[in-house]
């Protein structure tokens, strides 16, 4: 495999939106494939037509193209000359090949009904046992091995219901090398005969994702921990036609906040927090919310992904995904779970917000401004720059920066307790005079002065600053304090601290 150039591929099915395990699954891929110089493929296996949901497609490619996951080769226009990349419209191809594996002895029809199944499946529950269909109960099952050539045939034109299954060895052990597990072994007895092609004439996962791969020439299989399990039977299947198998890789499962179990939908519901790249509308009606909508950046989101399951032996939190793509191997993903934290989300988020620079950082808060009645111009983006790194979402901005365009009308209760004593106002009218008189000189002007007097009448600056904060804000917090003056300006200034004096009345 080592000669040949590196080809992976992300291979949702269309049941549903893309949730976050599988955002990381195709970003892993991504990385994987762009560290090697080789090539990230978008393949949608809509064989489950009954499991099918309209616009799931549309929404998984909307969702990997706002992630800047943009595959090499796809469906709709994405390119690649190993089309087409949907399994529905490779349709016709699948049973040349289960024919293949019933000719060479690989597999076999079987003629069971659900009924006869969910049957025996009962009986078994019934003994305290599991029904399994392989080498133990075959021989006594209604299928091609214990039937002649002509009453296949015969059996075959009558045009009922039947399905091709894999034949698994009846024993013996495989050993199958994962690149983040290692080598795991399994034991053949304790493996099914999995279906692989159905009389409507649609292929099973199992068969169309092997025969996929190989037609194409995917060198390395990056999936979820879920797929462990049918690792043996894809390798067997590889071996049953003459392939080279690619290298498999499953990552680990993105565990609840508490860290016990698998991250679901529920757990986002329940939290508060989305569990999907964007927004989902569900046919039945329903909305979920989506990081872009939340206000997430796209970098801050897959940043936070990529270091849920892997890092690189550093302390380095914050990558470029430039820097993601040279650091990135899949020996350095972990073996077990790895716990989603929804406060640290929001800590990447806040991180790539602070870097944004002020125009970007504007247009990023704008349609908040606007929504709230405020006009984004020049001003309002000198605000939003002096109150950048308090935000972390959109909607920061107006706890942050409302009160620049509009006046608080009440006051911290809290806050003017502690900080608002006997005497404050009367210092606060005569600190608003000489804010008026020195305004024109500028910021280290207006504070020197405003801080000599305070000195002067040896007063607290901890107790006046704030509670010139106060009146200026609505409670103590804030940016420095002169710069929230040259924002508001004089006049505005000093009607705040004379409006605030009246209602404070201290």
């Amino acid at each position: 495999m080592t000669d040949k150039k590196v080809r992976v591929r992300f291979a949702p099915s269309p049941t549903g939106p893309l949730h976050i395990g599988g955002v990381r699954t195709a970003l892993y891929n991504y990385l994987f494939a762009k560290h090697c110089g080789g090539d990230f493929l978008l393949r949608i296996e809509d064989t489950d037509q009954n499991r099918y949901v309209p616009g799931a497609e549309e929404y998984i490619i909307k969702s990997l193209l706002w992630c800047g996951l943009v595959p090499d080769e796809g469906p709709d226009g994405l390119g690649g000359n190993y089309g087409p990349y949907r399994q529905s419209e490779r349709k016709a191809m699948y049973k040349e090949y289960a024919d293949t594996l019933v000719s060479n002895g690989w597999a076999y029809y079987a003629f069971d009904t659900p009924e006869e199944l969910d049957a025996l499946r009962k009986e078994a529950e019934a003994q305290g046992k599991a029904f399994i269909y392989n080498a133990s109960t075959r021989a006594a099952l209604n299928n091609s091995l214990n039937m002649t050539p002509e009453a296949l045939k015969a059996k075959l034109d009558q045009g009922g219901h039947y399905v091709i299954r894999f034949k698994i060895p009846a024993e013996g052990d495989i050993t199958v090398h994962d690149m983040i597990r290692g080598d795991v072994h399994f034991h053949l007895s304790e493996l099914d005969d999995k279906v692989l092609y159905k009389s409507d004439g649609m292929p099973t996962y199992h068969l169309a994702n092997i025969v996929d791969d190989h037609t194409m020439e995917i060198t390395h299989v990056i999936r979820g921990e879920e797929w462990l399990a049918s690792m043996p039977l894809h390798v067997l299947l590889y071996r049953a036609f003459g392939w080279t198998a690619p290298q498999f890789a499953h990552l680990p499962l993105i565990l609840k906040p508490s860290g016990k179990g698998k991250l679901s939908k529920r757990d986002g519901d329940q939290g508060g927090f989305p569990v999907f790249p964007l927004e989902w509308h569900a046919p039945t009606g329903e909305v979920f919310s989506g990081y872009r909508e939340k206000g997430y950046l796209k970098d801050a989101f897959i940043n936070m992904l990529a270091l849920l399951g892997w890092n690189d032996s550093t302390e380095q939190e914050i990558y470029t995904m430039d820097e993601l793509i040279a650091a990135f191997n899949l020996e350095k993903v972990g073996k077990s779970g790895a716990r989603f934290d929804p406060e640290k989300t929001k800590w990447f988020n806040q991180q790539y917000v602070k870097a944004l620079s002020d125009d970007d950082f504007f247009a990023f808060v704008s349609p908040v401004l606007a929504s709230n009645g405020i006009t984004t111009d020049a001003h309002a983006k000198e605000v939003c720059a002096l109150v950048k790194e308090r935000c972390t979402f959109p909607e920061d901005i107006m706890e942050h920066a409302g009160y620049f365009f509009i006046a608080s009308t009440e006051y911290d209760a809290v806050a003017l307790k502690k900080r608002w004593k006997e005497g404050s106002s009367a210092h606060l009218l005569v600190m608003a005079d000489i804010i008026n008189e020195k305004f024109a000189q500028g910021k280290e002007v207006m504070h020197d002065a405003v801080i000599g007097y305070a000195n002067e009448q040896g007063l607290s600056l901890g107790l006046i600053m704030n509670a010139l904060r106060i009146a200026l804000v609505g409670t103590a917090k804030g940016p420095d304090i002169f710069d929230i003056v040259q924002m508001l300006g004089k006049d505005e200034t000093v009607a705040r601290v004379k409006r605030a004096v009246e209602v404070v009345k201290i």
